[in-house]
């Protein structure tokens, strides 16, 4: 725990400068007394990471991507975007998009200009370039054309009105400058230290997390460009993709304030999943998808257990005999309510449980994929089988012994685990699997569903609802935007499609 301590620590000194720092030379008239103008980049570093994956927790993991992808239910209206594909009120659909470039994008962009071309920065340089790739690749998924080769140009230039690149311009020069960030990365150069919050600073493991990020993207080209998804998705295997438990991008959480906790487990139970709630009066009208509690029973899924519980007599209860979800759709709230399965607060939701930013469960289901294309040597059954076994023996490590999975479970479901038949069939049993293993990262589990289409989801057809019953594929923009930054949101609508839950990505190829 001395190594998390210290992790954070980079963190509270980071805010401390930001918000508290002043001295005699910043009290001249319209400057900032309160603002720091120097960019450490290793503490910047650390406040990168953090904003980047405590955007909007709450609002796209639970009430957005997570209700599309039928990982979540409520019977409310309000936070019914993604289980009844309404929207009545709140940020829901472009909160992420907000935090992402207040935060996360400025911090990322500022340690970029602090590092380049300086002499014997060159690694921080790279791997900052690498988590730019990580920050935007998931705001561009969700909304499909953004600001990005403009977006933080309003302190260099005084750019307030960013252009929207395309969506295929956003990811070419994400994959070349993943490719870029790879090859410059030098092990007997110096890198972050503490500050990074997931590798101390080892360049090996960001080659391999670049490498990784780039096997995604490159899957995701596979209904607009096979060709080109092939062509990268060969360059980052050959480059060497993360394969082991002991390379996951990881960042553990002591708990306690809300800056050292897991951010999903402090949102999912500040909005609806509170001790004190004991399954009855959950803020938001919240419990898991029926779709997805069955899957994960009626397939003997070890995991049920990991993930879910039932309050019996004011404590959860993790019987498998009496977990069961609640239908996505609904306007009113069920009778069984206090019955029904939600996250466990002991695994899922414990506030010192780690967060998996990226691993191999992920990885060799996406090789098992490549493996059936014939785009890579190796069996594919054995990647499907070890990226099971990958996301099973991750469960102990990031949420602690109640959410392991033995040995003798893992075995047994891998038994029951088959791949064959055609590419199509294969890819329906890979990704359904993905759809259990890389949850609860639900932008990724999104994003993946949109690109393959499975699971196979059955679509809720609420009164009122915005897609004439269809699920969403992307967020819709900030009013911000169209006040705002009218001429070029009108001109990315005029490439793109109007902004709708229904106009698809440019990666996301209707078949």
């Amino acid at each position: 725990m001395k190594t998390i301590y210290t992790k954070f620590t980079y963190l509270f000194i980071l805010v401390f400068a930001l918000f508290t720092s002043c001295d005699d030379g910043f009290e001249e008239e319209n400057t900032n007394p309160d603002a720091s103008t120097d960019v450490d980049p290793e503490y910047m570093f650390t406040k990168a990471i953090y904003d980047a994956l405590n955007n909007s927790t709450g609002t796209v993991y639970e009430f957005g991507a997570g209700g599309f992808v039928q990982h979540f239910a409520t019977y409310l209206e309000v936070p019914g975007l993604g289980d009844k594909y309404v929207y009545i009120s709140g940020s829901y659909p472009y909160a992420f998009f907000n935090g992402a470039y207040l935060d996360a994008i400025n911090e990322i962009d500022k340690i970029i200009y602090a590092t380049d071309g300086v002499e014997g920065l060159s690694n921080q340089n790279a791997i900052a370039n690498i988590w730019k790739v990580y920050t935007y690749h998931r705001l561009t998924d969700l909304y499909g054309m953004i600001p990005y080769t403009e977006a933080t140009t309003a302190f260099s230039d005084a750019n307030y009105s960013p252009a929207y690149d395309t969506q295929e311009t956003i990811y070419m020069n994400m994959l070349n400058t993943l490719q870029t960030a790879s090859n410059t990365l030098d092990p007997n150069q110096p890198s972050f230290g503490n500050g990074d919050l997931i590798y101390n600073g080892n360049v090996d493991q960001w080659n391999r997390f670049a490498n990784s990020l780039m096997l995604r993207l490159a899957m995701r080209l596979t209904k607009v460009n096979p060709s080109l998804a092939e062509e990268w998705a060969q360059t980052a295997i050959s480059a060497g993709v993360i394969e082991e438990p002991s390379s996951n991008a990881v960042i553990d959480y002591p708990g306690g304030q809300v800056i050292n906790s897991n951010p999903i487990a402090f949102q999912l139970r500040n909005n609806n999943y509170s001790e004190s709630n004991q399954g009855t009066s959950n803020t938001e009208g919240g419990k898991f998808s029926d779709t997805f509690i069955s899957y994960l029973s009626e397939n003997n899924d070890p995991r049920l257990t990991s993930f879910a519980a039932v309050w019996v007599d004011g404590r959860q209860s993790t019987d498998p005999a009496i977990q069961q979800g609640m239908p996505n759709g609904l306007v009113n709230r069920p009778s069984n309510f206090p019955n029904l399965s939600e996250p466990n607060l002991n695994t899922l939701l414990s506030l010192n449980s780690s967060l998996l930013v990226l691993g191999s469960a992920e990885m060799n289901l996406l090789l098992a994929e490549a493996s059936a294309r014939g785009w890579t040597s190796g069996d594919a059954e054995n990647y499907y089988h070890q990226g099971i076994r990958d996301a099973m023996n991750s469960l102990e490590d990031l949420y602690g012994t109640e959410a392991a999975v033995s040995e003798e479970e893992i075995n047994t479901y891998i038994a029951s685990q088959t791949l064959t038949g055609s590419l199509e069939e294969q890819m329906e049993t890979i990704h359904t699997q993905f759809w259990v293993s890389v949850f609860p990262d639900e932008i990724e589990v999104y994003s993946n569903w949109r690109r393959t289409g499975y699971p196979e989801l059955t679509p809720v057809n609420v009164t009122g609802n915005l897609t004439g019953g269809t699920i969403p594929r992307r967020l819709t923009y900030p009013p911000s935007e169209i006040s705002v930054n009218t001429e070029n949101y009108e001109a990315a609508l005029s490439q793109q499609g109007l902004d709708l839950f229904t106009t698809r990505v440019w990666w996301d190829v209707e078949q």
